[in-house]
């Protein structure tokens, strides 16, 4: 059976390059992406021409920053997509590779983050579940420091990017996929849990951990860019939208105590 002809349009790195220009991204600034390559259409070169655009536009003084979260260096007793037999839990603890900020690779984010994180020259933080990859001058101002009892909080990589004035890039993703609405949750109130993981030295380890939910993040990413100056456009095929770090938190602060109350947090906690 011959296979289906690939859905347009194509996409090349230059055009990619030329659009983000068109969309408002700046030489030299700081940029955090949340990315999907298919929404994007047929690039030609696939996730590493959509880099090359990336860093195209950025200019050598621009600063590339993505999510390398690795959500799989967690307890069996919470997967759900899909989950594992009661049984194996223990073994899963036992074994379970620690984190290697060198060779662990991201899941769940894409394949445009997998790339930026094997891209030469990259830098990645410590977390052993929210990492960030960056390439460019900030890089290791923003990933270093990552602490192994913050997530997404005042000591990620998240918190310096809001200071140093850093921008939201949404490519073809949507707002439950915007991490800086987690910084927030940092900042209001919300549960605590117990959070399990490979330990760095081998073994299990259990932190307290403050609980991050993307939970009716879409509902707060439709009220943020009805109140607030989001840049809109179309990259390729897919939606692209560009905001400010700093604007997504502050708006998010005030949003989730009012429409995410503490008792209506979706997950258990401690």
């Amino acid at each position: 059976m011959s296979e289906p002809a690939p859905a347009g349009p194509l996409v090349t790195r230059d055009a990619v390059s030329a659009q983000l220009r068109l969309l408002g991204v700046e030489n030299g600034e700081i940029l955090l992406v949340h990315s999907s390559l298919s929404a994007l259409g047929w690039v030609n070169g696939g996730a590493v021409a959509v880099v090359h655009a990336l860093l195209d536009a950025l200019g050598p003084s621009g600063t590339l920053v993505v999510p390398t979260q690795t959500g799989d260096l967690s307890d069996p007793a919470t997967w759900g997509n899909p989950p594992v037999p009661e049984e194996w839990w223990d073994s899963i603890r036992a074994t379970m590779p620690p984190y290697d900020p060198l060779v662990t690779p991201s899941r769940g984010v894409g394949v445009i983050p997998e790339t930026v994180r094997t891209w030469p020259g990259a830098l990645r933080s410590a977390h052993p579940q929210t990492s960030f990859a960056a390439l460019g001058p900030h890089a290791r101002e923003i990933t270093d420091g990552h602490a192994a009892d913050c997530r997404l909080g005042e000591r990620s990589p998240l918190a310096r990017l809001e200071r140093l004035g850093a921008r939201v890039l949404l490519l073809g993703a949507g707002y439950d996929a915007c991490t800086s609405f987690h910084l927030a949750e940092y900042r209001t109130p919300a549960p605590l849990v117990e959070v399990g993981r490979p330990a760095p030295g081998g073994g299990w380890e259990t932190v307290i951990e403050v609980s991050v939910s993307s939970e009716r993040f879409d509902e707060l990413g439709h009220d943020f860019e009805r109140d607030r100056p989001v840049v809109r456009g179309t990259v390729g095929a897919a939606d692209a939208r560009l905001f400010p770090v700093a604007d997504a938190v502050a708006y998010a602060e005030r949003w989730l105590p009012l429409h995410r109350p503490l008792e209506d947090f979706p997950y258990p906690h401690a």
